[in-house]
């Protein structure tokens, strides 16, 4: 049966009158009853009484306008739900962010995201945290969970997430290193294991110029503060790091705390796109979810 059918019988079942319904549909009154007359033939039933003058439902006129607006109406669902679904976002998100942050900070942004928006699909990148704004910057990625920077450049935009503490860690196992910070000792003979490049590198540099104790003692330089913190377990040296990274790493009761250092500038940590990249319906949705 034709859609078109069905809603002829349903707004005839309702006025009861062909000439009225046939103008409503832009049809001749005998193109309507020929309709009509098609339907009853298909049911094997008359679906109105008419005479001269009136027109009433016969019983099983009916049972099948319940039938006809049941189907109307589960084809309106039906179109709804295919219309919302091609509205839908689709698509590829590629994400930055370091091994830590994937744990930390990323799983409930991405949640409330997914909820939103689950036809999305998420590519993520991981690695050091400290390259998260070139990776935006040469666009292989969409956008980062970055630390700010001291000087950010205008052509990216900065979504604050959390202000991140950083630590000077050390080894708990017994080593040269263990020795030497548990005696009075100069901060230049202690060696320091330190990141390759980014603002903890940049912390630390401020940090131990305020010490005024000759040139720092650096041991190794590494990509990424897992790396560091690994480093610093096996006793390699000490090292300054985000609180976060020493609490999720696999290593972390191999390392201790080392108070009465002095005080180390926290950063600011966030999501981090291009200027001219924002206003994408991907990633413009993604900022609205966190918001």
């Amino acid at each position: 049966m034709e859609l078109k059918s069905l809603r002829m019988f349903v707004d005839l079942a309702k006025s009861l009158h062909f000439g009225k319904t046939a103008e409503l549909h832009h049809v001749s009154p005998s193109t309507l009853s020929r309709v009509i007359q098609r339907l009853e033939l298909s049911l094997g039933s008359a679906l109105l009484h008419r005479d001269n003058r009136t027109v009433v439902l016969s019983e099983a006129g009916k049972q099948f306008l319940q039938f006809a607006e049941q189907q109307l109406e589960q084809w309106q669902l039906l179109q709804l739900s295919l219309n919302q679904k091609q509205a839908e976002l689709q698509g590829k998100l590629h994400i930055y962010c370091s091994v830590t942050a994937a744990y930390s900070h990323l799983p409930p942004l991405l949640e409330r995201f997914r909820q939103q928006h689950p036809l999305v699909e998420i590519m993520l990148t991981t690695g050091d945290a400290a390259d998260a704004l070139e990776q935006v910057e040469k666009q292989a990625v969409d956008f980062a969970i970055a630390a700010k920077p001291e000087q950010l450049s205008r052509i990216f935009t900065f979504h604050h997430l959390a202000k991140i503490p950083l630590s000077v860690i050390a080894p708990t196992m017994v080593c040269q290193v263990q020795q030497q910070i548990q005696q009075d000792f100069v901060w230049s003979d202690i060696p320091i294991i330190l990141p390759e490049h980014g603002p903890a590198r940049k912390r630390f540099e401020y940090w131990f110029r305020k010490k005024q104790q000759g040139k720092a003692y650096i041991y190794a330089t590494v990509s990424g503060h897992e790396a560091l913190v690994s480093m610093v377990a096996l006793g390699c040296g000490v090292g300054i790091v985000p609180r976060v990274v020493v609490e999720n790493s696999p290593v972390k009761d191999r390392v201790q705390y080392l108070a009465d250092v002095g005080e180390i500038e926290p950063f600011d940590l966030g999501i981090c796109c291009l200027n001219q990249s924002k206003e994408k319906p991907l990633i413009q949705a993604f900022f609205d979810a966190i918001k």
